[in-house]
């Protein structure tokens, strides 16, 4: 096919992927084979402080909108929390990228997981109100087509809240993995923008490796058995690659194992995590070769060189872990999921149950997070750098012409701010009638550019009252029913070493600008709702997942 001639704007691609921690790719010190992922990091930009926002719905509401969480209205999760700025969905204050960029002339495309448009409950799928005002589909917030997950999580093989456009489908086929349809989706999504000769900004939101750990079993055996050295020698040879690339610095020391987690020697059933593990990594495997065939697409169009594309992570590595036998006293909303063929789902970490089938949904729990998030401290929920901080790759031939590491520090509100400078896109001061929030996130274009560049504002991000802030060097930070904590970022990134007693006018001086955002964004003490609990865990960081939540409440 001949190459046709690209328009004028760039193109715009976003890659997030779910549940990835901060060493879980190649480029950044990752066992796990990425050569696509990685085709981008060594011939583009390599972040490392980049910030998202702790977890799926706060990271997604924060990219897509460029303004923190609370603003938007999902300041925790898709439940209505009473409060404006814990909706639980996007509210009329905001504008999405892709209502930003469609009146800039791009055409908007969506693949993947949508998860800001409220809760959905699987087991009452007849009674949800898609697309009301509670339940926004990306449709109505300014994409042009959609495919993808409205919820959380659900089984790769045969997923509930699935939609094409704005028509709830089904799964028929039994060759059928979400990963592998966002991947054919996005890539028809594309083809279809090169049809009409016309620019696109296309978001791409894999669900991988967010569990339940479902791969296809082919990609597993080529992990099986990797793992048995244990998560200790793992996490010590990732942060050994991480030295030698140049993403973390030598004179950090590696963060001690989680508490949670035991020491390698006293795991009894050692092939049961090894063979966790190898799901997860042939989940991240099969991601890669989803990306690898976006780009083969860009190529044959030619439209590589003057496509931007950014990939990142929503939140650090993933210790929640999910309990065969619990307190809970409702049936679990995925025990109500069959598989395609009526074959009953068993939830649950049980070790005598092989996971990656769809009779299967487990969890790879916390002490293979702890690896995942290599050389940092905590998971996902917490707002210490292994929550927080993400792989972070830009690519865009036109503009990048010498591959390089970056270590400025920066925020997820800032790809927005970003899309728009590239695309000439004016933000807008309302919209639809509704007054607009004004955008929080800043242009790193000049970065791309090879110019310099420098974060203007502090960094905040808070979630269900685990809370930290940012300026310059220096990092404030608590879990959410703790006291604060200060770290020099340059000396001590992987947070060892606390300097709050010693340092309490900067402690002072960090906290006044912490209350201050969190008075001027709607920033609530935790619990917002007394009836959502705040934390549920086993140990200090492994987080009990709510999977037999009660029917009663707010979620839909």
């Amino acid at each position: 096919m001949p190459q046709q001639q690209a328009p004028t704007k760039p193109d715009i691609i976003i890659i997030m992927v779910d549940d990835l921690g901060f060493s879980d790719i190649g480029c950044y010190g990752s066992e796990i084979k990425t050569p696509s992922i990685d085709a981008l990091g060594y011939n583009g930009l390599r972040f490392t402080q980049m910030y998202n926002g702790a977890r799926c719905c706060p990271s997604r509401a924060a990219l897509l909108t460029g303004l923190h969480p609370h603003q938007a209205g999902i300041g925790q999760m898709g439940a209505d929390l009473g409060v404006p700025a814990y909706q639980g969905y996007l509210n009329q204050s905001c504008a999405t990228m892709a209502e930003v960029l469609g009146r800039a002339g791009y055409r908007t495309l969506m693949s993947g997981k949508w998860h800001v448009g409220g809760g959905l409950d699987p087991r009452l799928r007849n009674r949800w109100t898609l697309g009301d005002e509670t339940h926004p589909l990306p449709r109505q917030r300014g994409f042009d087509r959609y495919f993808g997950l409205m919820e959380a999580a659900d089984s790769y093989w045969n997923p509930k809240s699935l939609m094409m456009d704005d028509t709830l489908i089904d799964v028929e086929s039994d060759d059928f993995h979400l990963t592998d349809a966002i991947a054919d989706h996005a890539v028809s999504q594309i083809e279809e923008a090169v049809a009409m000769d016309m620019p696109f900004f296309q978001y791409v939101a894999f669900t991988a490796p967010h569990w339940p750990l479902h791969a296809w079993e082919d990609d597993i055996a080529r992990y099986e058995g990797k793992y048995m050295a244990g998560w200790d020698a793992i996490r010590t040879a990732r942060h050994e690659e991480m030295k030698g690339l140049g993403i973390v610095d030598e004179k950090w020391p590696i963060s001690p194992r989680d508490e949670d987690s035991p020491p390698w020697e006293e795991v009894r059933n050692k092939e049961y995590e090894d063979i966790r593990m190898a799901v997860y990594a042939a989940m991240i495997e099969q991601v890669d070769r989803g990306v690898g065939r976006l780009v083969e697409t860009l190529k044959k169009h030619g439209r590589l060189d003057n496509t931007l594309i950014m990939f990142m992570s929503d939140n650090g590595g993933c210790a929640e872990l999910f309990q065969e036998d619990t307190d809970w006293p409702d049936p679990s909303r995925w025990e109500t999921q069959p598989t395609l063929d009526g074959q009953p789902v068993r939830v649950g970490n049980i070790p005598e149950l092989r996971p990656g089938p769809d009779a299967t949904f487990q969890a790879v729990e916390l002490p293979w997070a702890n690896v995942s998030d290599t050389p940092f401290r905590l998971f996902k929920r917490w707002i210490h750098e292994g929550g927080i901080t993400t792989p972070f790759i830009v690519h865009w031939p036109a503009k990048i012409s010498e591959p390089a590491i970056k270590t400025e520090p920066m925020q997820i509100i800032d790809l927005a701010a970003t899309a728009y400078d590239v695309a000439g896109a004016a933000y807008p001061a309302d919209l639809n009638g509704h007054e607009i929030t004004p955008l929080e996130g800043e242009s790193f274009l000049p970065l791309l550019e090879q110019r310099f560049w420098s974060r203007q504002q502090p960094i905040f991000v808070e979630h269900e009252g685990n809370r930290g802030v940012r300026i310059g060097d220096w990092k404030l930070v608590a879990e959410w029913d703790r006291p604060w904590e200060l770290y020099n970022m340059v000396d001590d990134r992987t947070e060892l070493n606390d300097l709050s007693g010693s340092e309490r006018d900067r402690v002072r001086m960090l906290e006044e600008a912490y209350n201050g955002w969190t008075n001027r964004c709607g920033v609530l003490p935790w619990p917002v709702d007394p009836e959502v609990i705040a934390k549920r865990l086993k140990g200090k960081h492994a987080h009990i997942s709510q999977h037999r939540a009660p029917l009663s409440g707010k979620m839909r």
